[in-house]
């Protein structure tokens, strides 16, 4: 490995979540310029319309388990695990999260069970990868 491999999964991740919040930004002024909704009614999530309600809780749905996986990315970087296998499950990690964060905000779920299984197994396998390499060091 060369260096940072490791922290690439996690830029990508962060750029997918801004992504989501100027879809966000661009779904709520939608439905303000429709008549559907005040703009006060998004100060304290009161009755948010469907379109942009679904791009809120899938920006939610990106701090909850890839909490998980910034700690092992660093935790794997700073043991000097962040070899080929690390890097390339953090990669199916967040490429799983583009695929759920789509089909959360376009509605198409066909995969949306695979998605988080590959997420979740490569989550997984990834702190088994760092407690492997720490007992073994």
């Amino acid at each position: 490995m060369t260096g940072y491999e490791m922290f690439w999964p996690m830029v990508a991740h962060g750029f997918l979540i801004f992504c989501l919040y100027g879809l966000l930004v661009l779904r709520r002024a939608a439905v303000v310029r429709a008549g559907k909704v005040e703009r006060s009614a998004f100060q304290e999530n009161r009755a948010e319309p469907e379109e942009s309600r679904v791009v809120n809780k899938a920006i939610a749905n990106q701090f909850e388990r890839p909490v998980l996986c910034y700690a092992v990315c660093v935790l794997l970087f700073m043991t000097e695990a962040d070899n080929i296998v690390a890097v390339v499950l953090a990669w199916f990690f967040v490429l799983a999260r583009y695929v759920q964060a789509f089909m959360h905000v376009t509605g198409r779920l066909p995969l949306r069970r695979a998605s988080f299984m590959v997420g979740f197994v490569s989550l997984f396998l990834m702190w088994l990868w760092l407690v492997g390499w720490m007992a073994t060091s």
